[in-house]
């Protein structure tokens, strides 16, 4: 999820470790950790001179339980060294500094798995991305809360009762709140299924999830052999059921056959993609798994890169979404949310 929620997290899990021994700085500590595997996305940039393997690297090895056990032990131990000093000595353990950074660490890339961006858990050993769907990117909802709730135990001494109960009070919103939008989600997928039936589509199968800042507007996406086709369903809808399906071909003037850059930003997309030739030498990749600026042009993803091919492979120009695409598609998800 995006960085505030993050952080936020972290500094939850700061705080039910360590919040007792030493207050707030738990909290900031657990923010740091819970900062960290979002760093991929300059790290990638450090490792690789070529900008897609960058992008593919993010919530990739750094998003893994691999890299949670890792970096725990390693920060844990090196901040300990550096904590463990003058009249700090023996107020906390090795142990201690561990669990806030794997707990830190750790809920982080659990949180990511429940966004359609998803999450490789298990990299390197693996690439297959968790994305569970139910809850948007940035989602104020679980957020807000959430962050309310650190910030008022942040005024209690680190000893009083009532700074427990806030983090308690935080966890529990955060918490039942996503509890919720995976019912959202089970039931939306109900809906779509229905949807699809009555509009007698072969579907081979689909992908549902909420729209941006709210689990109200669903997005659903169907795959037939020769197309996809894309609707909108609001909670708020007097009819149940996601209606007026958008076709799009299944575009691919670069074959994955002829690119393994293809295959690997098609994985990335779970498949739900299309490749227009836009110029010389340049292609638009548009993510299906993501809505469309203007349903009725089918190469306006919100989600697209411009792709080149460079010595015998295929690169892109960093994605940069344009501030009126995102004006737009919050004017069309604010009067789609408000049903039909």
């Amino acid at each position: 999820m995006d960085s505030l929620t993050q952080i936020v997290l972290g500094a939850a899990c700061g705080e039910a470790v360590l919040g007792k021994k030493i207050g707030n700085k738990a909290l900031l500590f657990g923010a740091i950790g819970g900062t960290i595997p979002d760093l991929d996305v300059y790290v990638g940039n450090i490792i690789y001179n070529h900008e897609m393997d960058a992008m593919l690297f993010h919530r990739g090895f750094m998003h893994s339980i691999l890299f949670s056990v890792l970096a725990a032990f390693i920060l844990g131990w090196g901040v300990f060294k550096l904590y463990n000093s003058g009249k700090r000595i023996g107020t906390t353990t090795s142990k201690d500094w561990i669990l806030l950074f794997f707990w830190s660490l750790f809920t982080h890339i659990l949180l990511d798995c429940f966004t359609p961006y998803g999450t490789q858990l298990f990299a390197p050993f693996s690439n297959y991305r968790f994305a569970f769907n139910n809850i948007a990117v940035v989602d104020p909802f679980y957020t807000l809360p959430f962050l309310v709730c650190m910030i008022v135990l942040m005024f209690f001494n680190r000893k009083d009762i009532r700074r427990r109960l806030w983090l308690k009070l935080g966890l529990g919103i955060s918490s039942i709140y996503m509890v919720l939008t995976i019912a959202n989600k089970l039931y939306v997928d109900a809906i779509f299924r229905k949807s699809i039936a009555e509009s007698n589509l072969k579907m081979i199968r689909f992908s549902t999830q909420p729209s941006l800042f709210n689990n109200i507007l669903w997005y659903g996406i169907a795959e037939t052999e020769t197309s996809y086709y894309v609707s909108y369903y609001s909670l708020l809808d007097t009819k149940n059921r996601f209606l007026d399906f958008v076709e799009l071909p299944k575009q691919r003037d670069l074959k994955p056959e002829a690119f393994d850059d293809i295959k690997n930003l098609a994985r990335f997309s779970n498949q739900y993609y299309s490749v227009y030739k836009i110029g010389n030498n340049q292609y638009q990749y548009n993510d299906l798994r993501y809505p469309l600026l203007d349903g009725k042009k089918p190469n306006s993803s919100v989600f697209r890169m411009l792709l080149f091919k460079e010595n015998g492979r295929l690169n892109m120009k960093p994605f940069e979404p344009n501030t009126n695409d995102f004006n737009k598609i919050m004017v069309r998800i604010w009067k789609r949310l408000q049903g039909i």
